[in-house]
């Protein structure tokens, strides 16, 4: 008895997805709920299993085509054993014998060495010595100009886009299109932060199991700020302004696919450690490929940290249909004036993109002023100060 792989149905808005590749292979065994082909969709990458254990009897869609929700993949043939592989009769190696050296031409030894070892055919090069005689020069002329014409052949590699590839640029072009795009910048002072996360990360991980990072202190700030200016927790639709009373706050992460945004949700209801925790869950689904839908979808901001790559400053472009998205960037120590001093001080950029429809410069401002103290002064983020 023969069971059908089909695509399975990846959420509302997703009706196609492209095979990345086939985990298994036609004619191998495969155990019930066994991975067997991995679909990629504009959002995520997801696994189709093994319907019943078997063997894969039938591979009817090829690697990098597009199927749509439903479509047959494939059968696996249930109860039947693992086709046995057939070894094919080695050949036995023949080395190639290097081109003969023409006679007609008369070579100097050094010549003669060179062709033969280079496996050249002296009829193939244009003599500039006495009567056309070949020279050594022409031979390594000839080499090196081989050498130019291998390396400029391959100076340009046409690739497909992935799906997500593409879905990215069309989001990212669309935000561009659609909302009237500014950026604030600002700075904090990252001494206290620093200082405070150097004095209670051994216990912090001991007690918790995770490492204190900065994305949870950047994660309460924005909470702390999402509260004072409820228009940047907001978004546009049609011609109402739909504010959110809960803060669903995503990270970007980046993946040798893409960017992709996973979601930790009701941020506001964590502590320290279990948005830390959360942070650590979805950046490993995400460098696996295994985030779903639900990992993805509903988050009210964003926060996006260059930093991790070295970025000073940037201007982060807007995950729609939400009205902000903070940029954190590299940590630098840098000469500032406190207090009528000179102090070298490690100091953030910080950008802050939104979409001017529905947040006014001053609120923008201010909510980027808000994020610079919490980060300066982290007991107004515990006090809510």
């Amino acid at each position: 008895m023969t069971k059908d792989i089909v695509v399975p149905s990846m959420g509302e808005s997703i009706t196609e997805a492209t095979i990345a590749r086939w985990l298994k292979k036609k004619g191998e065994a495969v155990a019930l709920d066994e991975p067997l082909v991995e679909l990629e969709t504009d959002k995520v990458t997801l696994e189709v299993s093994a319907p019943s254990a078997g063997v894969l009897s039938d591979v009817l869609v090829p690697e990098g085509a597009t199927v749509e929700v439903g479509a047959l993949l494939g059968k696996v043939t249930e109860g039947a054993t693992e086709t046995p592989k057939k070894e094919a009769p080695q050949p036995k190696a023949v080395e190639a014998p290097a081109p003969k050296v023409s006679e007609t031409i008369p070579l100097s030894p050094s010549v003669r060495k060179l062709t033969t070892e280079n496996q050249i055919d002296p009829q193939k090069i244009q003599g500039q010595g006495k009567d056309g005689r070949i020279t050594k020069g022409d031979v390594l002329n000839y080499i090196e100009q081989r050498k130019s014409e291998a390396k400029s052949e391959s100076r340009v590699e046409r690739v497909r886009m992935s799906r997500l590839r593409q879905r990215i640029a069309e989001r990212l072009k669309e935000a561009q299109n659609t909302a009237a795009i500014l950026t604030t910048f600002n700075e904090a002072d990252m001494t206290n932060v620093m200082g405070l996360r150097a004095q209670l990360k051994d216990s912090f991980e001991k007690r918790h199991g995770v490492k204190l990072g900065f994305m949870s202190f950047f994660v309460k700030a924005c909470i702390v700020a999402l509260k004072e200016i409820p228009a940047v927790n907001a978004e546009i639709e049609g011609d109402e302004l739909i504010y959110k009373n809960y803060y669903d706050i995503g990270v970007a992460v980046g993946t040798p696919q893409g960017l992709v945004v996973p979601v930790v949700r009701d941020a506001d209801k964590k502590s320290f450690s279990d948005i830390e925790k959360d942070i650590a869950f979805l950046g490993q689904k995400a460098r696996d490929g295994k985030l779903s839908m639900d990992d993805l979808t509903g988050g009210t901001f964003t926060i996006s940290n260059g930093g991790i790559y070295g970025s000073l400053m940037s201007t982060p472009i807007i995950n729609p249909p939400q009205s902000g998205i903070l940029g954190m960037h590299k940590i630098q120590e840098r000469p500032i004036a406190l207090n009528g001093k000179v102090e070298i001080r490690p100091m953030m950029y910080l950008a802050l993109s939104y979409d001017h429809r529905i947040i006014d410069g001053k609120e923008a401002v201010t909510f980027l002023v808000r994020i610079k103290e919490c980060l300066e002064n982290p007991e107004r983020i515990l006090l809510d100060a």
